[in-house]
């Protein structure tokens, strides 16, 4: 079990710092109807009632600081997880603590302590320049002048976005208003942070530039973070520990290469020719990820790759060869379809 760190509050009571999540599920209820006006008239007087367990019995902790990538495929309740710790949603049973607080009894002191940065949503007033919701966001957070200064005057710097500030956040690319975002999200120094998707849509240099800001951000100020993302690069880049939900159960919890190593068993041989090589002749040596007629990307069993090579250079002129491992996204989708079978493979 992770030790959770405590402190004494003003108030003179405790706080559990970090995250802790035990036993927690969601059911979310909807009706079914089939198609027409006879079932338009019949659902008048009967519907039949159904019940989506989106959650199941969830259980987790975050240690103060931790950056946690939150992996799972559309629908397997990274949502509404982050949701329910944010204090958006109320499960249906279980415990949860951020920070020493149960977020959906929304406290204020609570609500001052976190931030929660979706990509596709926005907390900007688009018609305004972002500088005006951040003066709202000072208001709300009861964020003092001198305090509201030096935060924002250090986030516009590091972002470069001095010039966009009076700029209408609706005349702003995705990138620059992806920066405005973080700035109004952090303007309060928040000790944790929920990301869902934040580089989503942004160019290469943008979510370079993310997430390397997160990851000073978390250095310098100790923030929990928990962040979800299609991208595993966001993950690779910012998260030591990775949990992965599917169907609402937690199925992983540890490292990516862990994963790597549980389910793939392949490796990719790239090899550059010294004269070209049709690609039918390659077809006996394993499975052909790329093909030019310099060069090929060949996917083969880790037991056989030592006999590929030899068979290669014994067929042909090769100029040089490396070995990678199988893509990551590979097995990372391996762990899905396994679905709550995958529990054995490092649940805590």
């Amino acid at each position: 079990m992770m030790r959770i760190a405590l402190l004494h509050c003003k108030m003179g009571c405790i706080l559990m710092e970090g995250i802790v999540v035990k036993n927690l599920t969601r059911d979310f209820a909807y009706y079914e109807k089939e198609a027409g006006m006879k079932s338009s008239v019949k659902n008048l007087f009967h519907r039949t009632k159904q019940i989506r367990r989106a959650l199941k019995d969830l259980s987790f902790e975050i240690q103060k600081g931790e950056m946690v990538g939150f992996l799972g495929p559309n629908g397997a309740g990274k949502t509404t997880t982050i949701k329910i710790l944010s204090g958006i949603l109320h499960p249906t049973s279980g415990e949860a603590r951020v920070n020493g607080y149960v977020p959906w009894e929304r406290k204020k002191e609570f609500k001052k302590r976190f931030a929660y940065v979706a990509g596709q949503k926005s907390q900007l007033w688009i018609n305004l320049p972002a500088v005006d919701s951040f003066a709202l966001n000072k208001s709300i957070y009861e964020i003092s002048d001198a305090q509201y200064r030096q935060t924002l005057g250090e986030l516009v710097e590091l972002f470069g976005v001095q010039e966009f500030l009076k700029v209408q956040v609706r005349r702003l690319s995705l990138g620059e208003r992806m920066k405005m975002e973080m700035i109004a999200a952090l303007l309060h120094r928040p000790e944790v942070i929920f990301l869902d998707e934040p580089t989503i849509g942004l160019d290469f240099i943008a979510q370079n530039n993310i997430r390397q800001f997160l990851k000073d951000y978390n250095r310098q100020n100790g923030a929990t973070m928990l962040v979800t993302s299609h991208d595993l690069k966001d993950i690779e880049e910012l998260c030591q520990r990775t949990m992965v939900i599917s169907h609402g159960d937690l199925v992983y919890d540890g490292t990516l290469e862990h994963i790597r190593s549980i389910f793939s068993k392949k490796r990719i041989l790239n090899v550059q020719w010294n004269s070209p090589v049709p690609r039918a002749d390659l077809v006996s040596f394993g499975t052909i990820k790329n093909w030019e007629p310099m060069k090929a990307a060949i996917e083969v069993d880790d037991a056989a790759v030592t006999q590929t090579i030899h068979r290669l250079f014994a067929a042909f002129s090769v100029g040089d060869i490396g070995i990678d491992a199988a893509p990551l996204e590979e097995s990372i989708a391996r762990l899905y379809e396994q679905g709550a079978q995958g529990a054995e493979y490092g649940k805590i």
